[in-house]
């Protein structure tokens, strides 16, 4: 990938020589304008290689399907779960789940409605993460709101460095949506650089518990971003607790609220300065957070291209929040639309996803082709007691 977009970037310059750059790079001119055309059609996301599906699925996914519409032939009101059920004491590990068998059955006219599986995100273990030096791991929070004598709500928005102590930001927003945040963080990426990790809480707009991976309109940037997610357990404050013990800190500023929030801000403005260049931390042996706070190299928020291992699959998620692999629509997840993911292939229907390093989970894919041998199976089974029938 690296080769790719060095030839593409230097190709696209004005009077650039295609044949000395392909002889350069060691690519056919063939090639080099394959490249070219991808490029120009699609971006830096035509250069992501789509590999060809593992032709050792294709015969489970077979049976698996035939089963489905054999089950459902005879037994029209068994509805998916059921099916789903019967199907892996058949198959056992390689059962389709309802949401797959749903799926096939739609597609043959044979369900009318389905209702989309909600998808709980959960987080297992405390997280552990060792900081060497300032921007290895930034936490961040919403600290529980107050109001300002007129009434004007006032939630302060924190961002600190885990090293250092250095307080980034304490903002007092009026609403925790993402695009509000996001404007926050662009704004310390330009000034401090993007860090290697971000820990957060479960909440929004972190988290959404209907997305794969737990993954957010706000989260999905940030890991474009080459950020490293790490999330705390639910209910389980203690595993941030440097971040909630400076909340503890700030809380004095509840003690004597301003009139408004602007008010407010230019007290936290003051709070801050105060945490960072005036009062000794003993973790830092009495130092102050600004005397510990060097960044060396400031990384730029440039979203990245996604490269996966050879050997995977890898679809862009269409605007729905769905893929396509092999005429089976899967959904994924609106907050990933327009972004690439690598498929993993595991074993008969199921394949493993990732977006960058971030694990979405199994999905389950029955081809097309698998689909209508299906439905010609199902044809022959209702015509008469001769047709073949696929069984345990």
């Amino acid at each position: 990938m690296g080769e790719k977009l060095k030839f593409v970037e230097a190709a696209i310059l004005p009077g650039a020589n295609i044949s000395a750059l392909c002889a350069e790079h060691s690519i056919s001119r063939q090639t080099g304008h394959k490249w070219l055309r991808r490029y120009r059609e699609l971006g830096y996301l035509g250069l992501v290689e789509q590999s060809r599906r593992p032709q050792s699925s294709a015969s489970v996914g077979e049976q698996i399907v035939s089963a489905i519409v054999e089950l459902r032939s005879r037994h029209p009101s068994w509805g998916p779960a059921k099916i789903a059920r019967i199907l892996a004491s058949r198959f056992g590990s390689e059962g389709p789940s309802r949401s797959t068998v749903a799926r096939v059955l739609k597609r043959l006219g044979r369900i009318k409605r389905r209702r989309p599986p909600v998808r709980m995100w959960t987080v297992d273990g405390k997280p552990h993460v060792e900081v060497h030096a300032s921007n290895d791991l930034w936490t961040i929070d919403f600290k529980g709101w107050w109001r300002s004598t007129k009434g004007e709500r006032c939630e302060p928005f924190t961002v600190r460095d885990a090293y250092s102590r250095f307080l980034l930001a304490v903002e007092l927003v009026a609403s925790t949506r993402g695009p509000v945040v996001r404007r926050i963080l662009e704004r310390l990426f330009r000034k401090h650089g993007v860090p290697r990790a971000i820990q957060c809480d479960n909440g929004a707009p972190w988290v959404s518990i209907r997305s794969r991976g737990g993954l957010t309109h706000l989260t999905v940037w940030l890991v474009s971003l080459g950020i490293r997610l790490i999330r705390s357990r639910v209910a389980c404050p203690q595993d941030n607790g440097g971040h909630e013990r400076m909340h503890r800190d700030l809380s004095e500023l509840q003690l004597d609220p301003a009139r408004t929030r602007r008010e407010q801000q230019r007290a936290a403005d003051r709070w801050l300065v105060d945490f960072n260049e005036v009062r000794p931390h003993d973790a830092l042996g009495g130092k102050t957070p600004a005397e510990v706070y060097r960044v060396r190299e400031r990384r730029k928020a440039v979203p990245r291209v996604p490269t996966y291992p050879p050997g995977w699959i890898t679809r862009h998620v269409q605007n729905g929040g769905s893929i396509c692999v092999d005429g089976d629509v899967v959904p994924i997840g609106t907050p990933l639309r327009g972004q690439v993911l690598g498929l993993q292939y595991e074993s008969g229907l199921r394949w493993r996803a990732h977006f960058f390093d971030v694990d979405l989970g199994v999905i389950e894919i029955a081809s097309l082709g698998d689909v209508a041998a299906a439905e010609d199976a199902a044809v022959n089974l209702n015509e008469g007691p001769s047709a073949t029938v696929v069984s345990a």
